[in-house]
């Protein structure tokens, strides 16, 4: 079997199916605040918290255009690691609100250079069960009920969106979330697991996964037995929704064959948008990745 293709567990959708069930169970609690609390023009941003899956308070902010209400919305899922994205013009567009949070329950503005030392790619991933992208996408499932619950945002319009690790897991959202009509995955990274372990492992943060294989007796058969039920070519199997995915020509981190593995496991209305760079925002990314939620969340 190729490196690129699915190869999903026969108990896949049951994983799934109980992971989301789970978090649509979370009782919704969240807190907004009434003022500005970032300076973003044309925009109000206020702060905003909510309970996690486990009960644990996530912070974050949600950006409404000034004077607009009912308007569409998404969620803005961060790239890896544990500082908070910060409102601007790729975390906002003209005429949507968007949500951002902080993955790991630091403040909504919290700002943190990665580190491997601080990093969690290897936690609890002896089990898929245990692996901390399960409690992250169980977050980002309730997130999206927050945004829905919001009084100026369109509940029937809502989408995902992210780069790198915030990619991969707005495809998850769009699998496993009804709520999601349209995806933006940009440079997703979490897929394929197999070839980038075996291709590009020496390189933090997915050589904390090769030290987690090197260091836990039988470590490389439960990571990748754990990484089945996440891997983002596999996941991208049950995403219907509208998808534009994205990768750049120079891109280190998210080669474009895996980014191209990815896009070919999707089944539904799709797009691949390539970009000139390395592993990084492109401002084109701005003004297509809002003609795309516009054009499927009409």
């Amino acid at each position: 079997m190729s490196l690129f293709e699915p190869y999903v567990p026969d108990d896949f959708d049951e994983f799934w199916d109980a992971l989301g069930a789970e978090a649509e169970r979370a009782p919704l609690d969240f807190y907004r605040s009434t003022g500005r609390d970032f300076d973003l023009p044309g925009f109000v941003v206020q702060r905003l918290s909510f309970r996690g899956v486990k009960g644990e308070s996530l912070h974050g902010w949600i950006a409404v255009p000034d004077g607009l209400r009912h308007v569409p919305g998404f969620l803005w899922i961060p790239p890896y690691g544990r500082e908070s994205l910060l409102p601007n013009a790729y975390g906002t567009r003209a005429g949507f609100a968007s949500l951002s949070f902080n993955l790991h329950g630091h403040d909504a503005f919290h700002q943190e250079k990665y580190t491997p030392s601080r990093g969690y790619f290897a936690e609890g991933a002896g089990s898929p069960e245990t692996w901390i992208f399960r409690t992250m996408i169980q977050n980002v499932l309730i997130a999206v009920r927050v945004l829905e619950a919001q009084l100026d945002v369109d509940e029937d319009r809502l989408g995902a969106m992210g780069l790198s690790q915030g990619g991969g897991l707005a495809i998850w959202a769009g699998a496993a979330s009804a709520r999601i009509k349209a995806v933006v995955s940009d440079l997703p990274f979490l897929g394929p697991m197999r070839y980038n372990l075996d291709r590009n492992a020496y390189r933090y943060p997915l050589k904390e996964l090769v030290d987690f294989m090197e260091r836990e007796p039988l470590g490389r058969e439960k990571l990748f037995h754990t990484l089945s039920y996440f891997d983002t070519v596999n996941v991208a199997t049950r995403c219907t929704k509208p998808t534009l995915v994205s990768f750049g020509e120079r891109d280190p981190s998210c080669r474009p064959e895996a980014v191209e593995a990815i896009f070919a496991s999707l089944p539904g209305v799709k797009e691949l948008a390539v970009y000139p760079g390395g592993h990084d925002w492109d401002p084109g990314m701005v003004e297509r990745n809002r003609a795309w939620l516009d054009r499927h969340m009409p």
